[in-house]
């Protein structure tokens, strides 16, 4: 059973921590932290964990069979004494995070790694080091040269997927085309399918503006953009529909008849599936060529260090990355991966 590899994310958040915490739980699969050894020695003693930290190369990763509560194997990056401070975030740190994704990315690549988790980042503070960073969904895009992918939060009661990410409001708008709007719902239909065995899925696509645009009176893009692209793919057979008012889109009634909710933009659809399910919902990033998970929530600054972040979206990533890759390997199958 290979590993899956778990990045911590920015050094002063509370990735470190729920990485240590999580290493002490019952596992379903071993896990191999991409981090910095002293900066997860300095964590653990700070916290009062008592985690065993075993040095490893990227070779010796599919030796490890089984995870061991409270042994966390790790591949050290190196990083900077001052860059360790819980709470206090630096730029300097920003190659070593970068870095850690590589490592992760070629593991999986190479067939080392069954998948990669990833813990929260301060996009500000790479960004301040003068290198352009928008999330994990983009750069890991870009590092593997994937044609399109798509973000979509997975909660025990909701699937929600976005057709732009990280981007200011004022520029969805511009961002929303047919075929940014046709290779999402490609990746979506395909992923939902062979990911997720869902042999027919079922999506639904909200409008970008209030009331679906109202005919045309409060927006023209539902009617230029969105609607003909549903059109498209229904003479197709697919079970798309839309546009749907985003203000009614996510009722428990209307979300029991799509298996994924398509929302146009980051706060469209994310504060609904986080006001529900807050902790415990994963991020999922569709068409990479390998299995990404991560946590659903930030660095948390204020908590660093403190014993009190919750690791509960991190074991939920670490559980859906399982389970999601058993599914990649045997997609014949009727169950769905992550409900």
């Amino acid at each position: 059973m290979l590993p899956l590899a778990i990045t911590p994310g920015e050094p002063a958040g509370i990735g470190p921590d729920i990485v240590l915490v999580s290493a002490g739980k019952a596992l379903p699969r071993p896990i191999v932290a991409i981090s910095n050894k002293a900066l997860l020695e300095q964590r653990a003693s700070l916290l009062g964990l008592q985690v065993k930290l075993e040095t490893i190369t990227l070779e010796q990763v599919k030796q490890i069979e089984v995870h061991q509560p409270g042994v966390l194997p790790l591949i050290d990056v190196p990083l900077a004494a001052n860059n360790m401070l819980p709470g206090k975030p630096a730029v300097g740190a920003a190659k070593y995070l970068l870095q850690t994704l590589d490592v992760a990315v070629q593991g999986c690549l190479q067939g080392h790694f069954h998948a990669m988790v990833t813990g929260p980042l301060q996009k500000s503070g790479i960004n301040e080091a003068g290198i352009p960073f928008s999330g994990h969904t983009e750069y890991l895009a870009e590092r593997t040269k994937a044609k399109h992918v798509v973000m979509m939060l997975v909660s025990s009661r909701m699937r929600v997927a976005l057709l732009t990410t990280h981007l200011p409001l004022a520029q969805v708008p511009g961002a929303l085309n047919k075929e940014r709007l046709s290779l999402t719902l490609d990746v979506l239909h395909q992923s939902l399918q062979q990911t997720f065995a869902i042999k027919q899925p079922r999506i639904g696509v909200c409008g970008l503006n209030p009331h679906a645009g109202e005919s045309g009176y409060l927006g023209s893009e539902e009617i230029e953009i969105i609607q003909p692209v549903i059109e498209q793919y229904q003479s197709k057979g697919m079970l798309v529909e839309g546009p749907l008012p985003a203000d009614t889109a996510f009722t428990p009634e209307k979300r029991k008849c799509y298996h994924v909710i398509l929302a146009m933009y980051h706060d469209q659809g994310l504060p609904v599936i986080k006001s529900q399910d807050f902790g415990e919902t994963v991020n999922i990033t569709l068409g990479l060529p390998l299995i990404r998970t991560s946590v659903d929530h930030g660095v948390a600054l204020s908590l660093a260090g403190t014993g009190k972040a919750n690791p509960r979206s991190m074991l939920a990533a670490i559980e859906a990355a399982h389970r999601l890759g058993v599914c990649l390997c045997n997609n014949k199958g009727v169950k769905p991966c992550v409900t």
